[in-house]
């Protein structure tokens, strides 16, 4: 554990308006029992478990976030982080690391910044992103945390669309940003061999 790089990945989450909403979708949203096989998962723990020490916080209240609450529980991990970490963020866990990592000066080295299917503002399908997440006109400084920025999105994405690309392209000229035509929607999927590679090559 010592020597392996740290990946701390974020997963994602919903925001609402209002109690009300959220009341509504805790009532109303699709529920299953069976287990279900994401590449964030043991797919992760799999291909990279020996080298690198995946950390996955359980960020407060996923389902009803708020970027204050998720700022001052992340700010809480940095001191036991080690330098060349690699941030993965996955949708809502996407917009949150653009926003800290463009607001914030990181103190250590980071080894990559990993976002997939990230939001980049409030024109996403049937939710509101609220909560504080919303991204400042200037979020130049993400790209200067590192030089192994990679942004991803599926053209089939829909929740995030893939317009979000372009937006983020606009105000980040120098990152890697890869669009896929499929990728089972908000990228669903059980596997993701293309970001483990970008890992694997850091």
């Amino acid at each position: 554990m010592q020597n392996k790089q740290d990946i701390f990945l974020i997963g994602g989450g919903m925001t609402f308006k209002n109690h009300k909403d959220y009341i509504h979708f805790l009532k109303n949203r699709t529920i299953s029992i069976e287990k279900k096989n994401s590449w964030t998962g043991e797919y992760l723990d799999k291909k990279l478990g020996k080298d690198f020490n995946i950390i996955r916080p359980r960020m407060p209240l996923q389902d009803n976030a708020k970027y204050e609450e998720w700022k001052i529980y992340f700010e809480r991990f940095i001191p036991l982080l080690k330098p060349g970490v690699i941030f993965i963020g996955n949708s809502l866990g996407g917009i949150f690391l653009a926003k800290y990592l463009s607001e914030h000066t990181f103190p250590k080295k980071i080894g990559a910044i990993l976002l997939v299917c990230p939001p980049f503002d409030n024109t996403v399908t049937g939710e509101d992103l609220v909560g504080g997440f919303n991204l400042k006109s200037n979020i130049s400084l993400l790209q200067k945390q590192s030089k192994n920025v990679h942004l991803f999105f599926s053209e089939d994405d829909e929740v995030v669309p893939v317009s979000h690309a372009e937006k983020y392209r606009g105000k980040l000229p120098h990152v890697n940003i890869h669009i896929y035509k499929n990728k089972n929607g908000h990228f669903q999927i059980a596997e993701f061999p293309e970001i483990v590679k970008i890992i694997k090559s850091i």
